[in-house]
Parts: C-alpha cells; sequence; structure tokens
C-alpha cells in the first residue's frame, strides 16, 4: 500500500478489494504511462494470488483490522438484514454465510486455518485477470502470461460447490426494526429460476423485462405525486439476487404508520397489469424512450470509462454472462424493439407475480414497532390482492404544447 500511494495510486479509489456471498474481486488502478509502475502491478496481483506468506505479525494486524470493518458495518441496516438474510434465503447455505463472516471466527481462526482457506481457493482455474486501458494489448498478454503461466495448481484440487436456494410453497414474512433506522419500507420478493444471459433471446427478455418495469415504476412514480399518497415513493426492479437465484422485487418507502397501505397499494397496481396489461400508448412511449437512451449511450461510447468494461468482463467469467460491445447492442435494440409485441410483455405480470417462494421483507424505526402490522395481516394483503377486481389504467396524456401561446421575443 505504501508503495502504490507513493506513486499516486490512492486507497480505496484505486486500490481496493470487494468480498460477495460469491467471489472475492481485487482491483487496482495504475498509470500507464510508466512502464516500471504499470508492469509493476502486474506483479502485486501476482503476489496477492499466490505468494502470501502469512506472517503471524500481519496475520494478528490484519484481524483488527477485518474486525474493525466488521465493527463500522454494524449500522441499522446491518443489523435488520442479518435477521432477514436467514429468512430471505431460507434452507440456503446462503441463509447464515454472511460474506465478512462470524466475529468470533475473525478473531480466533488459527493461521493454519487461513492458510488452508488461501491454498484452497485461490487457485488458476478459479482466476481470472482483467485489464482495460490505454495499452498494448499484446504487450499486456504477456506481462499476464509471464506472471501467472507457470502457476501450477495443488493437488488434490478442492471442489467449488454450488449452494441452491430452494423454492417454497408458502409465503415467508420478515419484520425488523432498529433504533437507528430511519425510514420504513416494504418489499415483497418473489424468487425466481436463474435466468441465463447468453444468446440474444436471453438479450430480447431483458429488454422485455425492462419495458414492464419501466412502464410500471412510471405509474408508481404518478401514484406518489398525488396528495396523500399511500407511499413515498415505490419500485418495479428484477434481477439477479445471489449467483443461483433470480428475483422479481416491488419496494414501497411509507409513512411509518403505513407499511400494510403502502403494501397493499404496490401490490394492487402489479394486480392492476395481471388484470389489465398496459396499454399500447405506454409501449410506445417507453419505446421511444428506451431508443433514445441507447442511441444517447452510443453517441457517448468514447467516453465509456474503463471501470464499465471490467464491471461486464468480470459478469462474462463469474456469471457467465455475454458482453456485447456498445455497437452491437445498439444494433439489437433497434432491431429488437420495434418488434416486442404488448401482449409478452403484459404476459409477464402473470409469471412475475407468483404465489410460491415470495417474501414479504418489512424495515422499520424501532419506535413504529407498535404500528406495524403482523406477519398475518401483511400476508393478507397479498392474498386478498389476487381476489380483487381493480380498474383498467387510463393513460391520460396531453397532446397539446408546453405553451400555448409562445411569447413575443424581447429585445436585447
Amino acid at each position: 500500500v505504501d508503495y502504490l500511494e507513493s506513486t499516486g495510486v490512492r486507497f480505496g479509489a484505486d486500490l481496493n478489494a470487494s468480498t460477495s456471498f460469491d467471489e472475492t474481486i481485487y482491483e487496482l488502478t495504475v498509470p500507464t504511462d510508466s512502464a516500471r509502475l504499470f508492469e509493476k502491478g502486474f506483479q502485486i496481483l501476482a503476489d496477492w494470488s499466490r505468494a502470501l506468506t502469512f506472517d503471524s505479525t500481519e496475520l494478528a494486524r490484519e484481524r483488527n483490522v477485518v474486525i474493525e470493518e466488521w465493527r463500522l458495518g454494524r449500522g441499522a441496516s446491518a443489523r435488520m438484514r442479518d435477521k432477514q438474510f436467514p429468512v430471505v434465503f431460507s434452507g440456503s447455505r446462503y441463509a447464515n454465510r454472511i460474506p465478512i463472516g462470524d466475529k468470533h471466527t475473525l478473531e480466533t481462526a488459527p493461521r493454519s486455518q487461513v492458510k488452508r482457506f488461501y491454498d484452497d481457493w485461490y487457485r488458476p482455474d478459479l482466476m481470472a485477470i482483467v485489464a482495460v486501458g490505454d495499452f498494448d494489448k499484446l504487450k499486456v498478454e504477456r506481462l499476464i502470461k509471464a506472471q501467472f503461466g507457470s502457476w501450477t495448481v495443488k493437488k488434490p484440487e478442492r471442489p467449488r460447490q454450488s449452494f441452491p436456494v430452494p423454492d417454497h410453497d408458502s409465503t415467508l414474512v420478515t419484520i425488523a426494526t432498529d433504533s437507528e433506522a430511519t425510514r420504513s419500507t416494504v418489499a415483497v420478493y418473489y424468487l425466481q429460476p436463474l435466468r441465463p444471459q447468453k444468446t440474444v433471446g436471453d438479450f430480447r427478455e431483458e429488454i422485455v423485462g425492462s419495458l414492464y418495469n419501466d412502464m410500471l415504476n412510471a405509474r408508481l412514480q404518478e401514484i406518489a405525486q398525488r396528495p396523500g399518497a399511500p407511499f413515498i415513493g415505490a419500485f418495479s426492479n428484477q434481477g439477479r439476487l445471489i449467483r443461483t437465484k433470480d428475483v422479481y422485487v416491488l419496494t414501497a418507502i411509507t409513512p411509518d404508520s403505513g407499511v400494510e397501505a403502502g403494501l397493499r397499494a404496490v401490490v394492487t397496481e402489479g394486480e392492476r397489469v395481471a388484470q389489465h396489461g398496459f396499454t399500447a400508448t405506454e409501449l410506445d412511449r417507453v419505446k421511444r424512450e428506451t431508443l433514445r437512451a441507447m442511441e444517447s449511450a452510443y453517441a457517448e461510447r468514447d467516453k465509456t470509462p474503463s471501470a464499465s468494461f471490467v464491471s461486464q468482463y468480470e459478469g462474462a467469467f463469474l456469471e457467465h454472462t455475454a458482453v456485447p460491445s456498445i455497437a452491437q447492442e445498439y444494433t439489437l435494440y433497434q432491431q429488437l424493439v420495434p418488434g416486442i409485441q404488448l401482449s409478452e410483455v403484459n404476459a409477464l405480470a402473470h409469471k412475475w407475480l407468483s404465489d410460491r417462494s415470495r417474501v414479504i421483507v418489512v424495515n422499520a424505526p424501532q419506535k413504529a414497532a407498535a404500528a406495524l402490522p403482523g406477519e398475518q395481516a401483511l400476508r393478507a394483503v397479498l392474498d386478498s390482492a389476487a381476489h380483487v377486481n381493480v380498474a383498467a389504467y387510463t393513460d391520460s396524456v396531453s397532446n397539446a404544447p408546453l405553451v400555448a401561446a409562445p411569447p413575443t421575443p424581447g429585445k436585447i
């Protein structure tokens, strides 16, 4: 760290590491205008990957660093999350394996156990090096091979297992309060099978889902702007929960005393789509906005930061997702978006709003605990929403100009 900071690399911004449930990613930003510093960056990556000494003094020092990181992360969000993960990931290994680990283990794990973990999982067959920047790519490939090419895997290899999150027939509920929480939220997680992201067909499905969320989010935003709205804000989104599970989520930010009303309002809007679908004018409008956004991204493609490419390549290695270029994406959007039919977007409501494998998640300040609905009341909101006939949405958009009669220009 001292060496890198002496070259202008900033700890945290340019030199960092992150650990999630399924992977650890080391990030290093180095200057490319100095061959010596640039090449040293690859040596540092190699040292991290296979040359740690586990010096006892350094290990003791690092324990304190990680325990302090654990302590600083013990805010309201973390405390409520720890109560809720066992429910969201019910029946799974993920339920009780938080990435930063257990404080007792951090304090007491012997050197041999820490080294065993390093030897088991820091292996070339489980790693990839991603390099993005203004450099000669053939030279960089040679640098990577020089540092990593002779690395052989120790035998026997420990198999890397994939841990599923099992489906369930019931509606699970988790309610967490905290004295330092600043707002109340309620969300419904609809757990879904993992969707592949490899083919043009998969890419088209992503676009269809994006159109669905954009249209529903526009409706939810419209409701939030009304006087006396049942929620302060509400959101619809779909994506990857963890490596083995996708999820669709309806979320409402509510007044402390309005969790049940907010939940009812947001699921009612989902049910409105399920019963009546979106309108043709909504779809036409969101298609135009989507194509306009892609045209803007394509026009500014030369301004794409290196970190954006790195993120895409990480996904390609870790989650086996496809990595189309911005030019390919632009072409695909032009080809695919016009042909997407209203019926296939509307069909997602019946696919996503399932009564299986769903979890109601409530977060609130401790002071609001007495006003929170119980688990049965929250389940009843979801159960009743599917049996209530709701009116179709009316897409009333004015075609009038913003200013009916432009004023006479003045003089300067």
